[in-house]
């Protein structure tokens, strides 16, 4: 019997077809992650103790760490009104991402363009209202296409990269980043995970096997990290985008 690996085509591995009112698996994943994110805070919320325990102990340690290094990171002391905006958005995409190594799912949401661009485009929004509604319409545009201590003969180069990276590229590049990490990530775990089967079902090739299992643990612990890096990530740079409408002389 000839030997040959049978890889699945892209299309296959992250194109879901609808199984219940237009809903297909990507779409459940994220209200599996928005659900997973409710129980955790409400879960966390119903105890009081002095001494947090068990899920207390897990919520509270997430808002310490995205108030901590975060927020008065990028936003200081001001910014900690939008802790609970930051830290909901960073349980939820690191739920999203984390189903990339979960048995049987094995998919981060995540790898789907949709959510990302849709999140990336309510921090353009936010961003953009939280600048004009500190310094006005007009010292907004000013403070973002006229940055101040440039050489006014350099405006004509500076304004326009201004007017591309601000308002038009920062969503995208936000949105493409985790995006292109989780889904380049996926692809390496199926690669893996399809060597291992198929070298698995050849008994002559069961002493190469091991290798490719071992890659693929390897592979998934770091997935894991990634996931959290680009959950990570995505927040602290929503944080830095609103942070500097909030202080544009930073």
């Amino acid at each position: 019997m000839v030997f040959a690996l049978e890889f699945p085509p892209i299309g296959e591995i992250v194109d879901w077809k609808p199984f219940f009112f237009g809903l297909n698996k990507t779409g459940l994943l994220f209200l599996m992650s928005t659900l997973f994110t409710l129980i955790l805070f409400v879960a966390a919320g119903r105890k009081h103790a002095l001494v947090p325990k068990g899920i207390q102990n897990i919520a509270e340690a997430g808002v310490d760490f995205v108030n901590d290094n975060v927020i008065l990171q990028t936003m200081g002391p001001e910014g900690l009104n939008w802790s609970l905006y930051l830290t909901t958005l960073f349980f939820f995409l690191l739920f999203a991402n984390m189903f990339e190594i979960i048995p049987f799912i094995q998919f981060p949401a995540t790898a789907r363009m949709a959510m990302p661009i849709t999140l990336a485009l309510v921090t353009w929004v936010l961003y953009n209202y939280v600048g004009i509604k500190n310094q006005g319409f007009g010292g907004y545009f000013k403070s973002a296409l006229f940055p101040p201590g440039v050489p006014k003969a350099l405006y004509i180069l500076v304004t326009p990269i201004e007017l591309l990276s601000t308002f038009i590229v920062r969503p995208f590049s936000l949105a493409v980043r985790i995006f292109a990490n989780e889904l380049a990530g996926h692809l390496l775990l199926v690669t893996f995970s399809v060597l291992s089967a198929a070298l698995f079902a050849k008994n002559f090739l069961v002493v190469v096997m091991p290798v490719s299992f071992v890659m693929l643990v390897l592979m998934t612990l770091f997935e894991t990290l990634v996931a959290f890096l680009q959950a990570f990530i995505f927040t602290i740079l929503t944080a830095v985008y609103i942070g500097g409408a909030m202080h544009p002389e930073h």
